[in-house]
Order: structure tokens, then sequence, then C-alpha cells
């Protein structure tokens, strides 16, 4: 059996949008209410990336390691984006075959490769507003001027055959923190009745 085939009774949610939507925010609030029922795991992110350098809690590794997780087949999914490469590991979504959904903090590029490997793929897109997006990326202090506007100039279109379901995050962190939860939880009513009830 495929292991595609395997996690038919989990649901992949797809968390993506651009760079100072407030995805790491609203995945952090959705993970404190979800993962302690045990029908929601969160994927953890290998990140060429130190620690040191804040946001989520991720994998750090430098290029030569990931390079080297890439030739041993370690991620399932792995792309690049701005110097930077993301890897998911096979083991962040092994919960799928025990019928956990598995969230994970992902790439508008990578969806057609997540859904090679999973059976249900929902992406749960994050917008916010171009000015409060401009001024979350600019507090950041990561990028200058010139990046910051190609970030936010950069559309990518979505597979018709993936649900998509798209959060407004523009009030509160406790608000937007608030959609998600809903919105993870209403997107499993479909394929678990029991992930309905938590």
């Amino acid at each position: 059996m495929a292991w595609k085939d395997q996690t038919a009774n989990g649901v992949l949610f797809l968390v993506v949008g651009p760079s100072g939507v407030g995805k790491d925010t609203l995945i952090d609030v959705a993970a404190e209410q979800l993962a302690p029922t045990g029908h929601f795991h969160f994927a953890q992110r290998t990140i060429t990336r130190p620690a040191s350098a804040g946001g989520e809690a991720h994998e750090p590794v430098d290029a030569a390691t990931f390079d080297a997780l890439i030739g041993a087949g370690a991620f399932a999914v792995h792309w690049r984006a701005h110097d930077t490469a993301y890897g998911i590991r096979w083991t962040a979504l092994e919960p799928l075959r025990q019928s956990v959904n598995v969230v994970v903090n992902a790439s508008r590029t990578a969806i057609d490769r997540f859904s090679a490997v999973a059976a249900h793929t929902t992406v749960i897109s994050i917008t916010a507003p171009p000015d409060l997006v401009h001024a979350r990326l600019a507090e950041r202090g990561r990028e200058d001027a010139d990046s910051i506007a190609a970030r936010l100039a950069r559309r990518v279109e979505y597979r018709a055959d993936v649900p998509v379901i798209e959060i407004v995050n523009d009030s509160t962190p406790e608000n937007g923190g608030c959609r998600m939860v809903e919105a993870l939880r209403t997107a499993v009513r479909p394929y678990s009745v029991q992930c309905a009830e938590t």
C-alpha cells in the first residue's frame, strides 16, 4: 500500500500566506488549544536558519546538513525561498497514519508536493491588509524596503482541486487564533466525526 493511501483518515492542513500575515502567531494559538486534544499534530520545520533568529520553534541546520538530509530521503517535502531552505520530515507527517490531523506551516509553491503525500489536503490561507503586512515586516527588521515590496507583490494561484479556507488576520492574535481554531475544527468534519467533537 502506498504511503499516501495510509493517510486516508487524517487531514493535512497547509497554513500558507506571505510573510507578515501572522502565520506563526495563529499556529501557536491553535496549537495551544488543539494539540492537547490528541486529534491535531503541529509539525516542526527543519530550516537553514539559526535558532537565535527568533520566530517559530524550528529544527535549525546548516546548508550542508540540509542537503545531506535530502540525500538521505529524510524529507517528505522540502523547498527554498529567499535564500533559506525548509523541510518537513516524514516523521512529522507520521501522525496522519494514526488518523491524527497534521498542521504544517507551508509554502504556497509546495502545495502540489504536499498533496502528493496525503490523501486529504486542505489549505488554510492567511491574509491581512497590505499596510498591516508592511508594518509587521518592517518591525521584524529582517529585510530592506525593496525586499518587503517584492514580498507584497508576490502572487501564487492555488490548485482548483484543493480546498482553500481563507482567514483574514486583521485583528488581535486572540481573534485571529479563534478563527484558525474554528477553521481547523470545521474542516475535519467531512473526514472524522471524532475530531469534529473536540
